[in-house]
């Protein structure tokens, strides 16, 4: 919704200011203009990234539009599971959790909460851990490195298709040139033809450049940063189930751990202590 938004804005500002010094904006309507820099910004896009990039490009863009972001519920639901799977650990142990991370879709822990279920890499790394500490005899500090290491191979992951599209936001400029030179070899073409033909012909050149810059700077580059943010956010909520899991693994008593993991959720999104207790109560009730 924001980014909608954030596009009638940018639109509104650029077209509503051409108008008022009474632009002409069939001027800016060049489809051989268009055709050039998108077509090759789509072909650049092909050609710098493996198919998988490329479709997890598309899929970014459209979570751009859901305007999906993690909020005070969010968190507060993973801290409740969490608390759930340690009451259920230290009362009945670490093998009563066995059936729950093996199929987290059928755990009547995990089906309390949808919305975690829909989050794989949340699911997983919970999942993992648990099983992990079941099944070895691994250091906490050594637990501690390997979930880095995987919240870190994710993040590159995340990231690659923010770079992807950060790279066309980069060539867009470039290509815009590109339409104007062609433009200006066609006008060329026509050096003998009356001043209000040329000048006609080198305003629709121009017009390459300025979409160029425009698409650079007011769409394409703002979705990739928009990309960067969603990555750093996902991070940060698996952050949080991480910090629970090894403060619990390491001896935490489960209410201990839930607190680890509330102090490292982001201020904005941050539920109070008070808030943690009373809806654990009513979960509990």
């Amino acid at each position: 919704m924001i980014a909608g938004i954030g596009i009638a804005v940018v639109l509104i500002a650029v077209i509503g200011g051409y108008l008022l010094e009474h632009g002409n904006l069939a001027v800016l309507i060049q489809p051989a203009e268009m055709l050039i820099i998108f077509g090759a910004a789509t072909g650049a896009l092909l050609i710098s990234s493996p198919s998988k990039v490329v479709k997890a490009v598309f899929k970014s863009v459209a979570h751009i539009f859901k305007g999906r972001t993690f909020d005070k519920k969010d968190y507060t639901e993973a801290l409740l599971l969490l608390n759930g799977i340690f009451y259920k650990i230290r009362q009945q142990g670490l093998v009563s959790i066995e059936s729950d991370v093996d199929n987290p879709g059928e755990s009547s822990l995990f089906s309390q909460y949808p919305s975690i279920l829909k989050n794989k890499h949340a699911v997983d790394l919970i999942a993992d851990t648990l099983r992990t500490v079941m099944t070895t005899t691994i250091a906490p500090h050594e637990l501690d490195a390997l979930i880095d290491h995987e919240l870190d191979i994710h993040y590159e992951e995340m990231m690659q298709p923010a770079k992807s599209v950060n790279f066309v936001a980069d060539a867009l400029p470039g290509l815009g040139i590109v339409a104007a030179v062609l433009g200006v070899v066609l006008t060329m073409g026509k050096i003998s033809e009356p001043p209000e033909v040329l000048g006609k012909c080198i305003g629709a050149a121009l017009v390459g450049t300025f979409l160029g810059v425009l698409m650079c700077y007011g769409f394409v580059g703002p979705m990739g940063k928009n990309m960067e943010h969603s990555a750093g956010e996902n991070i940060l909520y698996l952050t949080v189930l991480k910090v629970a899991l090894l403060a619990f693994i390491g001896g935490s008593a489960p209410k201990v751990a839930v607190e680890f993991g509330r102090r490292v959720i982001p201020a904005g999104d941050r539920p109070t202590f008070a808030e943690i207790e009373e809806a654990l109560r009513q979960h509990k009730g």
